[in-house]
């Protein structure tokens, strides 16, 4: 099944969808790419101070209005929770954990700055929730420059899943993440590919690449 765990798409909850409008625009774009089921995971930051209910509120506003449009996108609930002080020990504190197909937790880490996480330490968390009998996915490693090769490989040793971003192949950030992310496919530590879509440069880049003959990847 043609399936994406990780967008934000849902509307004016984070750097996602702005409104109502733009959510449905990414909606079509993902259904027009092929994808049948897509899990709609928002931040939950010290930016984005999102909870079950914020999100909650925003998902069915989304799931009528793509009724509604008669799109056809089978969408799903969760967030995207990065290790950060300011929102991690809540969202375990008050169970506010998700499970994308009933089993996956995204769990990212800030994207430049590991100082942000203070004393957190990603392999603990993951082995937290794997104690919890879920199983982490650690979304595009590739644009964590400050994670060490050995790090991220120890990670996927202790059961975290790794999923790296269409846009990074697309070069949608970059060439430096384009090379890292082929560089960490080559390790064969690949379990998921996302789209991680945002807004219309994300539409207008990944239309173009899959334009080429790039698929979506099937689970």
């Amino acid at each position: 099944m043609k399936l994406d765990f990780h967008s934000h798409i849902l509307p004016a909850l984070d750097d996602g969808a702005t409104c109502i409008e733009d959510s449905l625009m990414l909606a079509k774009a993902l259904k027009d790419w092929g994808f049948e089921r897509v899990t709609c995971t928002p931040h939950i930051t010290d930016l984005h101070r999102n909870t079950p209910e914020t999100i909650g509120a925003a998902f069915m506003l989304l799931k009528e209005e793509i009724e509604k449009h008669e799109i056809g996108l089978d969408i799903r609930m969760s967030a995207e929770y990065r290790l950060v002080p300011q929102t991690w020990p809540e969202v375990l504190e008050k169970n506010w954990l998700m499970p994308i197909e009933d089993k996956f937790i995204l769990m990212e880490l800030p994207i430049t700055k590991p100082e942000q996480m203070g004393d957190i330490k990603p392999l603990e968390e993951f082995k937290r929730i794997i104690s919890m009998g879920l199983t982490p996915i650690l979304p595009h490693p590739e644009r964590y420059f400050y994670l060490s090769r050995k790090e991220l490989m120890s990670y996927a040793e202790a059961g975290v899943k790794i999923q790296c971003n269409y846009g990074s192949l697309a070069g949608l950030y970059g060439e430096a993440v384009e090379q890292n992310v082929r560089s960490i496919i080559d390790e064969g530590i690949v379990s998921f590919y996302g789209t991680d879509l945002h807004n219309a440069h994300y539409v207008k880049v990944l239309t173009e690449w899959f334009a080429k003959g790039n698929e979506i990847a099937e689970y």
